[in-house]
């Protein structure tokens, strides 16, 4: 498996407008991007503390996983991403190692990146993002 550090912390939010305030105003940090991933469901924002991010994501609908999220479990941390140099990569050595995937292949994430999501039940309960560093062409 490859070297991993953490790229960001996911966090489901209702309103995504209030939210970045409140990590901008209350607590300091840097909007980074906005964006809607419509395929994903959901409308993300990073927000840049030093070398450190967080991803704000709010659904875009009730039946999105990011809404059936917030229904279940109310807002707070949704996922931890790590980087990794191949996202295809990572998932066979995942795959391989056993890991229940939820993403086969890479997919479009915020800032055209690409990601992939492992299970839950692969990762003591916390759903889990690899996501590469150099951008989707």
């Amino acid at each position: 498996m490859q070297s991993l550090a953490v790229h960001h912390i996911g966090l489901a939010v209702a309103d995504l407008a209030d939210a970045i305030e409140t990590y901008t105003v209350l607590l300091g940090g840097t909007l980074e991007h906005r964006e809607v991933l419509a395929d994903q469901g959901v409308e993300a924002a990073s927000v840049v503390f030093g070398s450190s991010r967080i991803e704000l994501l709010a659904p875009t609908g009730a039946d999105t996983p990011v809404g059936r999220f917030l229904t279940k479990r109310g807002p707070g941390m949704h996922h931890v991403a790590y980087e990794v140099d191949d996202v295809a990569g990572a998932l066979a050595d995942l795959a391989s190692a056993g890991a229940e995937l939820i993403d086969t292949v890479p997919r479009r994430g915020l800032f055209g990146l690409q990601v992939a999501f492992i299970h839950p039940d692969a990762v003591h309960g916390v759903l889990t993002e690899v996501v590469a560093v150099a951008r989707v062409t």
